[in-house]
């Protein structure tokens, strides 16, 4: 008797699901890269973009819950709450949450600019590159 066997998928179309996976999760939960840089001052070019978005996180009172906030411009950001520094690349021992810069269609997909704020002292650090770098504010 003859049984037909489904073809496996191949090498490229594995990779490209656990690579797909292991991103998501990343995204989930918050992992920081183990070679995170922190700088004491914010010089580079987007600087300008994160005080803007900290100055408008600061006068919603940081909010602390996960979620799409109304933005001036008639868009929407979004907060993905509490920042937990498993890495330990931020100062410890301060409860930090983390919010987007960049404002966008309710619901679209987030990008790799963050601001982190340590709610006790108000210190803010701005991540372009998904927490690879950290610029104080």
């Amino acid at each position: 008797m003859h049984t037909l066997q489904r073809p496996r998928p191949g090498w490229l179309a594995r990779l490209t699901v656990m690579l797909a996976a292991i991103t998501s999760l990343t995204g989930v939960v918050g992992i920081t890269p183990a070679n995170a840089s922190v700088y004491s001052s914010c010089t580079i070019s987007r600087c300008s973009d994160a005080r803007s978005a900290d100055a408008t996180w600061s006068a919603k009172g940081y909010p602390t819950t996960s979620g799409w906030y109304s933005w001036p411009d008639g868009k929407y950001n979004y907060t993905g709450g509490r920042f937990y520094n498993r890495e330990g690349q931020l100062p410890s021992g301060a409860t930090y949450y983390e919010y987007d810069v960049y404002s966008r269609a309710r619901g679209a997909s987030r990008d790799a600019y963050r601001i982190v704020v340590n709610r006790s002292t108000g210190v803010t650090w701005f991540s372009p590159n998904h927490y690879t770098d950290f610029y104080r504010l």
